[in-house]
This record gives structure tokens, C-alpha cells and sequence, in this order.
């Protein structure tokens, strides 16, 4: 893959959002990273009352009605930028600036609690419900923004509940609910984040298990650290419910894992976790398990924690399943797995009949082909694209266990696929062959997706995963070694580029 730029323009996006800049050189220490996590990973409901509006295209927020003098919390912890008065339609109003870079908006307010320059924490009362400006009624409108310079606002109910606050809320209660924990892509490459937000990234060579973490969340890179591990091994990762990422690396002769030994903290040596296999995926139960399947040419196996970052199962059959075969999880809005299964000849899913329940038979999902990856749109429906000789197919939940017929969607022809979600809850798909990447994305939130544009030039492997700010970061892999580029706006992106000027691991 030789290093390309590329742009596009949403027609719906009325400006650039070129304020996400490119990684920092400088980073932060290891307290302040911790202090800024802590904030970060902190949510409380804004205030009490039913949703008499919710965001679409014609509504930037969501509208939370109650009486005149309803308490308005703020929903993170944050610095707030703004606390005055907007004669143009808010009336009073109050900006918090969190620090993961997205700000949240407060408007019509009755009475505002906090000035300019405050510290607020999530939770903490800022203001008193009212029908200033233009308002048909009491209520609060939240916006929430991605960063300072976007026009567009992102669906503040996707948001608060990505962090454990569902609409309609009571302030105070609890517990919380626990957020969704979506499976990170596998394969060759993959990535996920941390519980300090840094982004870790593994690369399969022929010499081993290569590792690459960013020095601070939304930042730089390291260089990259040899860890030995099978060669040439299918990846994939998942977090422990304490937080401690798991990494699990199959061969056709072996199969090892390796884990953080405290949340982001460093990593155990390697373990024996079974025999060899064609590939692996894995995925978190609803209460917080981990789940690990396995393909080889017996089909497919399974194996899971029996207690939260507990100890592990034995390897299970799983009655069948495509042989040999590339695998993918999802999570289905309820919070049970789906697993998928493909290869040459035929694609087949399996999913949990209840949350952290026994699972259904293989039954068929399609033809065959060549990769597939799974991803949500931003109501919960699983969506899944899968990628043969004549390009990309599509198909999504239409109910709990529902789906649309395969839809074709064009783009390249036997193609390595990863998809992930952009900060407003659009799904963008990423497809790479031997001769060009290419990427789709959702022209809205739940919507139909664009046509397939260029990204850069060919590769081995490809994933996707998401900063902390929000902002999607690409790996792509060759024989030259391993590259990255990443979102510095809505619609803008980076060059190709080495990590900390480095080649890295070559993929074949």
C-alpha cells in the first residue's frame, strides 16, 4: 500500500470539521491521562421528564419536557465555555467543554447555576428548566457537538447511551445500565482502546506478534515492540470486564492469548489456549464474559469465561459451522451474540437465544466469499457486509431475528472488509484488495450509504477502530509493512503514513 490522500464532502455537512487535528507529539503524564479518562468515562442524565422531540434531520438535539424549574445536570464532566444569554432562539444557555473534545449544549433555561470558567462534574446540577427563546413549552434542548468547529450536532440519545444513560432517565439512580460492549474487528491487524483511551494495535508477521499503543489518548505512537507469538496468526481482541484487554492469536498449529495485566497497564507472556485453526473471533456476553470462537476444518468451537475476567471453559463444538472458515461477532441490540461464518462456499450465523444464554443451530446467511465484517447501526441493528469476485454485498436486522435480502453495493472484488462508526453514529465501511482501498459510508444516521470512493491503494489487511475523541482510525498492511490514517473531521482524513515514522510489520 503506497501512502494516498483522500477527501470527501457529505452533502449534509455543512462545514469541514477541520478542528480534529492529527495525532499530538506530546504527551501527557500518566496521572493527567488518568485523571482525563476518569472524566471522560463519566456520564449522568441531564435532567427528568419524557423526549417530546428526538434528533433528525430538521432537529439538532433532543427536547427532555417537564415543568418550569426541572434541575439540568451536566451530562460529563467538563469545563463550561459558555453560561449567558442567546437572542436568537435559545434564550439562556450553557456550553461544557468534556475532555474527550465533545461539548454538550444546554438551552431555555429558567436559571443558569455556573458561570464562564466553572468546573462542573457529570451530575452536578447547572440550571433550572425553563421556555426562553423560541420554546413552545418547558423542556430542555441538549445538543451535543463532536468538537468546536462542526455544524452539525450528533444524536445526543446515541451518546449518552454509548455511556450507560438511556432517555428517558431519573437523575441520581442507579445503577446505571451498562453499555453494549461491541466485538473489535479480527484478522491479521486489530485494535481497540484501553481504559485510558490510547488506542493498542497488534500486526501478524511471519516473524510473530508485533505490538503499537499510543502514548496518550487521540495521540502519537510508539514504536513498535516484537512480542513473538504464532507466526502468520489470525488476531482478535476484547476487554475484560475490569477493563484489561485480551489478546488471542491462532495458527493452523497453535493457539495463544496474552493480557493486560492491569487496565492499561503492561501485558502477560504468552499462554497456551488451544490447538491450531484457520481463524478466531471474540466477543463480551452481556455480563461482561468474554466468548472466543475458532474455525478450522471440523468447523467451528467455542470456548468462554465462566466468570467475569474470570477462568475458561473448555473448547465446546458448536454442531457445526462453516469449515476453514473467516469469523466475525456481533451484538445484537439486547445484548446477545451473533456469530458468522464464512467461506468459500457458503456464509452461516449463529446467535445467543437469550443475553449470556445457549445458542441456536447454524443456519444459512448466504453464498459464499471471501471477508465479511459486522457493524451497528446507530439504533442497534447489526448490519453485515460481506465481499466476493463481483464486490460487496449488504444486510441488516429488520427485527430481533429478522433480516433484509443481501443488497449489492458495488466496490472492489475479493476484498479484506473492516467497518466502524463515525462520531455521529454513521456506519463507514473500509474494503482494500491487491490493487486499492476503497470506503462507503451512511449518508445519515440509519440510512442508505453512499457510492464506494477511493481511499488509497491496495494492501493485505485492513481495520478499523475509534479514538476516544470520536474520530476513526484506519490500518492498512503489505508486504511493505503497516500504515495508518485517521479522521480530521467529519469528512476529511489524513494522509497514509507509517507509525512514528516506522514500517512496522510486513503482512503477507
Amino acid at each position: 500500500m503506497l501512502p494516498r490522500f483522500s477527501r470527501r464532502a457529505l452533502t449534509w455537512v455543512l462545514a469541514a470539521a477541520t478542528a480534529l487535528l492529527a495525532p499530538t507529539l506530546t504527551p501527557l503524564s500518566p496521572a493527567t491521562a488518568a485523571a482525563s479518562t476518569t472524566a471522560a468515562a463519566t456520564a449522568a442524565c441531564p435532567a427528568a421528564g419524557f423526549v417530546s422531540q428526538h434528533f433528525h434531520s430538521g432537529h439538532n438535539g433532543v427536547d427532555i419536557a417537564n415543568k418550569v424549574g426541572t434541575p439540568i445536570y451536566a451530562v460529563g464532566d467538563g469545563e463550561v465555555t459558555i453560561s449567558g444569554y442567546d437572542n436568537t432562539g435559545y434564550g439562556q444557555w450553557i456550553r461544557v467543554l468534556h475532555p474527550d473534545g465533545r461539548i454538550s449544549e444546554y438551552g431555555h433555561m429558567s436559571r443558569r447555576d455556573v458561570s464562564v470558567g466553572d468546573r462542573v462534574a457529570a451530575g452536578q446540577q447547572i440550571a433550572l428548566m425553563g421556555s426562553e427563546g423560541q420554546s413552545t413549552g418547558p423542556h430542555l434542548h441538549l445538543r451535543i457537538w463532536s468538537d468546536r468547529s462542526t455544524s452539525r450536532g450528533i444524536d445526543p440519545e446515541v451518546h449518552l447511551a454509548e455511556r450507560g444513560i438511556v432517555l428517558p432517565c431519573t437523575p441520581g439512580s442507579g445503577p446505571r445500565p451498562k453499555p453494549l460492549v461491541y466485538p473489535a474487528e479480527s484478522g491479521r491487524v486489530v485494535s481497540a482502546r484501553s481504559t485510558d483511551g490510547r488506542l493498542e494495535l497488534f500486526a501478524a508477521g511471519a516473524d510473530g506478534i508485533h505490538h503499537a499503543w499510543q502514548r496518550r489518548a487521540n495521540g502519537d505512537w510508539s514504536e513498535w515492540e516484537a512480542l513473538g507469538g504464532p507466526r502468520n496468526a489470525e488476531l482478535a481482541i476484547a476487554p475484560n470486564a475490569d477493563g484489561r484487554l485480551e489478546l488471542f492469536a491462532l495458527s493452523g498449529t497453535t493457539f495463544e492469548h496474552r493480557w493486560q495485566v492491569s487496565p492499561s497497564g503492561g501485558w502477560s507472556g504468552w499462554q497456551n489456549f488451544g490447538g491450531g485453526g484457520r481463524d478466531t473471533a471474540a466477543g463480551v456476553n452481556a455480563d461482561g464474559r468474554i466468548e472466543v470462537y475458532a474455525s478450522g476444518p471440523a468447523g467451528l468451537f467455542h470456548r468462554y469465561q465462566l466468570a467475569p475476567h474470570g477462568g475458561w471453559s473448555g473448547w465446546e463444538p458448536t454442531g457445526g459451522g462453516p469449515a476453514d472458515s473467516r469469523v466475525e461477532m456481533g451484538k445484537a441490540p439486547d445484548g446477545r451474540l451473533e456469530v458468522f461464518a464464512l467461506n468459500g462456499q457458503v456464509l452461516q450465523h449463529r446467535y445467543q437465544t437469550a443475553p449470556n444464554g445457549g445458542w441456536s443451530p447454524w443456519t444459512g446467511f448466504g453464498e459464499g466469499g471471501h471477508d465479511l465484517t459486522v457493524d451497528h447501526n446507530a439504533d442497534g441493528r447489526l448490519e453485515v457486509f460481506a465481499s466476493g469476485p463481483v464486490g460487496v454485498f449488504h444486510k441488516y436486522q429488520t427485527g430481533r431475528t429478522s433480516w433484509s435480502g443481501w443488497e449489492a453495493t458495488g466496490g472492489p472484488a475479493d476484498a479484506q472488509l473492516t467497518s466502524e462508526r463515525t462520531p455521529d453514529g454513521r456506519v463507514e465501511v473500509f474494503a482494500m484488495n491487491g490493487t486499492t482501498a476503497m470506503h462507503s459510508w451512511q449518508t445519515a444516521v440509519n440510512a442508505p450509504y453512499s457510492a464506494w470512493a477511493t481511499f488509497g491503494t491496495g494492501g493485505t489487511e485492513v481495520t478499523a477502530a475509534t479514538n476516544a475523541d470520536g474520530r476513526i482510525e484506519v490500518f492498512g498492511t503489505s508486504h511493505a509493512g503497516t500504515y495508518h490514517k485517521w479522521q480530521t473531521g467529519f469528512a476529511t482524513w489524513s494522509e497514509w503514513l507509517w507509525l512514528n515514522n516506522s514500517s512496522g510489520p510486513a503482512v503477507g
